[in-house]
């Protein structure tokens, strides 16, 4: 009896997995990328009947196909690891959608347990499943759960326990497909896969001791570019290959549709045939779901509900984090004359206060009121099952720059903090999109650069003139990512992805995704602004400030029309970029802004503060995210939009 055991679930996007992993483990989780990737990988324990289960939560997807990192990692996982169970998370209230995925882990032969989850919506919805003929139908154990109550969960975990003590493994060297009980494909794909398997014996290819030869031999005549890669890096792979492809030759020749499209369409034909031995309507309804989607998806009135919904999301939250910033940064002033009557010298007191202890202060006051209430929001959107909704609308928009609606949710993060912005790229398919979602990001105006617009244009000039700005960079990013999508190598592929039903957020698993991300922000940009502030003070006692106006003033002062002094605050305004209106007015000595800077001047200070070089958290976090290359890339181009940007609405006013 084994006593560690590893245990992977897979499932698609939305069927509740992660709330069966969060239920499970508790807070044994560990939250990272996988080697290589920008895939989150959670992994926790489970210490249950004397035995430790190592749980792996793998990325939800719709098939075992290369088309993403997603899907690449789940399979590799499951052929490379080989957990000693697969748990297939399925929503019981769309078994047949789910079912094809299924059906692929089943061609890979791995021992597993399906759990039927959701089982109460699904019950909701008028649907009935026979558990027992879906478990004798698959050959495999079904549980049913509903994972936001814990319920299911034990029996679960038995059957995974009683699947890992009965497992036998299996004699790969005396497989006949005839012998498959679900997996009835049609009679030419099944004579082939003899045929592929046959020589993939005769060469003893080394990539049958990872997968299935079932599962090679279908993803080849798939055209799997990856599995064909990995099947030829070896010399008896190569030689296999060769003579795999004549054998395909004459199989192509009896149908005019791909293989590969064959392939598929048995899959389809065969959880269709499952679904409808094992689910039955109990009784027909309109639901209530079906009635709020007849207005949050219709072609006018979705976009009219959308627009309503995220404005008044938005409003609460900075209405909110103004509220309540304030409150904090009063609470922490009270401590300032503590430090400044120290016995110590004014510079040690600068640098302590200064320094370190607003370096904390400004994390604190942006992370409580701004980014908390954010991704509560985010959060609900998320859980209650809307901001599919709104990934659905925008994906028309977004295909144009080489993206798909998903990809607007982290975007739409950047207006509460750039860094959980482009660290949420990560729920994206490609490294092509993570790129592309991450350059957006970064130009959307977070709550600092909200805060400087609406601190100068806003209240000089008026909520008009702010609001204009803010278009503007709306039609900044939109042209930079379609000028992006344009460069970028590689190609969009086409939007998969399930509208989940509506449901209450269950408190718990709400409550730990709000922490975790809220952590990840605290962790890469927490010490980044403390260090920043710290050199930014010792910087200013050197006396460097005035090479820097040297050196900036043919930008700053000939082609944005600026004042000198704004060349030194963009400069060091990307350790913090609430510090660029504080040092302006630090260095001005000055409370007024009217005093420093004309309308003109605020617009265009506002537009290139609002564009230009990221702020260091959010560098870091680029980093983390796609690398040190690209990272340069984006930064260089946030500069030189600010710059062009920037110049030429200086030129345009000019003549205004």
């Amino acid at each position: 009896m084994k006593k560690e055991i590893v245990v992977a679930l897979a499932g698609n996007a939305n069927v509740g997995k992660s709330v069966i992993f969060n239920q499970l483990t508790g807070m044994t989780q560990i939250i990272g990328n996988w080697p290589g990737k920008t895939v989150e990988r959670a992994e926790g324990t489970l210490r249950y009947k004397g035995r430790i289960i190592k749980i792996i939560d793998l990325p939800g997807i719709y098939s075992l196909s290369a088309y993403s990192q997603e899907e690449i990692v789940s399979r590799e996982f499951i052929a490379f690891e080989k957990p000693d169970v697969v748990i297939n998370v399925v929503d019981a209230s769309n078994l047949e959608r789910n079912l094809f995925l299924t059906l692929q882990l089943l061609e890979l032969h791995v021992p597993m347990v399906m759990a039927l989850n959701q089982i109460d919506y699904a019950v909701k919805k008028g649907i009935d499943i026979d558990v027992k003929k879906l478990e004798k139908l698959l050959g495999i154990p079904v549980v049913e759960t509903i994972a936001t109550k814990g319920k299911g969960l034990q029996e679960l975990i038995d059957k995974v326990l009683e699947v890992v003590d009965s497992y036998k493994g299996e004699d790969v060297f005396a497989y006949d497909i005839e012998s498959e009980k679900v997996l009835k494909y049609r009679p030419e794909i099944k004579e082939y896969v003899m045929k592929i398997y046959k020589i993939l014996m005769r060469y003893n290819v080394p990539l049958v001791k990872s997968f299935h030869p079932l599962w090679i031999s279908l993803k080849v005549m798939e055209e799997d570019e990856d599995v064909i890669e990995k099947l030829k890096s070896t010399s008896s792979g190569e030689q296999a290959y060769k003579e795999i492809e004549k054998v395909l030759g004459d199989l192509k020749a009896k149908f005019e549709s791909p293989i590969g499209t064959l392939v598929t369409a048995d899959r389809y034909d065969i959880a269709s045939y499952i679904a409808s031995e094992t689910v039955s309507e109990i009784h027909h309804r309109i639901t209530w779901t079906d009635l709020i989607d007849n207005v949050v998806l219709h072609k006018i009135w979705g976009y009219v509900s959308m627009a309503i919904i995220v404005f008044l999301s938005f409003y609460g939250i900075f209405k909110f984090g103004e509220y309540f910033s304030g409150i904090l940064e009063d609470f922490f002033d009270q401590f300032k004359p503590l430090v400044y009557n120290l016995h110590i010298s004014e510079m040690y007191k600068d640098f302590i206060w200064n320094g370190l202890a607003e370096g904390v202060i400004s994390a604190v006051t942006i992370v409580l009121p701004y980014i908390f209430p954010f991704y509560v929001f985010l959060s609900i959107l998320e859980n209650t099952g809307y901001l599919a909704r709104i990934a659905f609308l925008m994906d028309e928009v977004m295909h144009k720059v080489g993206l798909h609606g998903k990809a607007l949710i982290p975007v739409l993060m950047g207006f509460g903090c750039n860094v959980p912005a482009v660290l949420g790229t990560k729920i994206l398919e490609t490294d092509r999109e993570i790129f592309i979602a991450s350059f957006m990001s970064t130009l959307v105006p977070c709550s600092a650069r909200i805060v400087i617009i609406l601190g100068t244009i806003g209240v000089f000039m008026g909520p008009q003139y702010a609001l204009a700005v803010f278009a503007l960079d709306v039609l900044v990013v939109y042209v930079a990512a379609y000028f992006a999508n344009k460069i970028a190598p590689g190609k969009p592929y086409d939007l998969i992805m399930e509208l989940p039903g509506y449901r209450m957020p269950a408190l718990k698993p709400t409550l730990k995704q709000i922490w975790f991300r809220i952590k990840d922000f605290l962790y890469v940009a927490l010490p980044i602004i403390v260090a920043g502030s710290l050199v930014l003070e010792i910087l200013k006692y050197s006396g460097i400030f005035k090479y820097v106006s040297y050196v900036m003033d043919p930008i700053v002062v000939k082609w944005l029309g600026l004042p000198s002094i704004v060349g030194i605050v963009l400069i060091f305004g990307i350790l913090r970029k609430e510090l660029t209106l504080i040092m302006l007015l630090t260095l001005a000595g000055t409370t007024h802004v009217s005093q420093i800077l004309t309308p003109k001047q605020m617009i265009v200070f506002g537009i290139v503060t609002m564009l230009y070089f990221p702020c260091i958290a959010t560098i870091a976090a680029l980093k983390k995210t796609i690398g040190w290359k690209k990272t340069w890339w984006v930064v260089f181009a946030n500069i030189i939009i600010a710059i062009l940007v920037g110049g030429i609405v200086n030129q345009i006013l000019n003549f205004i």
